[in-house]
């Protein structure tokens, strides 16, 4: 049986953007991202988050605007191998009538029949009913907060969601 997925967004569970912009959260490094021309983005990421996420047991996969682009700057950085990610395609930033958030159409089909945890700062309700009605298996969709990032018990949570999957 092939491993549940976990879908990573980038800016908030990885890089908290929304941390007071003059205090660099304890053990994380800063980066500068050339994405897009103009000026580089400020990146927070921590590196003990890709030793963290490998030793889940989970498939991972990029699920963030940063698509591509997070195999190349965020990746090396918290020592991950370059992962899948869902392309976004045209639905990038598309907004919906139903306040279903532009991802979450795209993950459960990327994730087809598969269990998944999906780690973001941007889910709502919305999106959990969507889940609910639209993928057969089990769903975690996970809130991280965008001021702090990732943290132990959030890890503890995705670790518990795997090992209650059925085997």
């Amino acid at each position: 049986m092939r491993r549940p997925l976990l879908f990573l967004d980038v800016d908030g569970p990885l890089n908290p953007y929304a941390a007071k912009a003059e205090r660099r959260p304890a053990g994380y490094t800063t980066i500068r991202a050339a994405v897009r021309p103009g000026t580089p983005l400020r990146v927070w990421l921590n590196p003990e988050h890709g030793a963290a996420l490998l030793a889940l047991p989970f498939e991972l996969c990029w699920a963030t605007t940063w698509m591509d682009q997070a195999n190349r700057w965020i990746a090396p950085v918290i020592g991950l191998p370059a992962l899948p990610y869902v392309d976004f395609g045209t639905g990038l930033f598309a907004e919906r009538p139903d306040a279903v958030h532009w991802k979450t159409e795209a993950i459960v089909a990327y994730a087809g029949d598969r269990p998944f945890a999906w780690v973001d700062d941007e889910q709502s309700q919305a999106d959990d009913a969507y889940v609910t009605a639209h993928h057969p298996g089990p769903a975690l969709l996970h809130h991280v907060d965008p001021r702090i990032g990732l943290r132990p018990d959030d890890f503890a949570t995705l670790a518990r969601f795997a090992a209650d999957l059925p085997k």
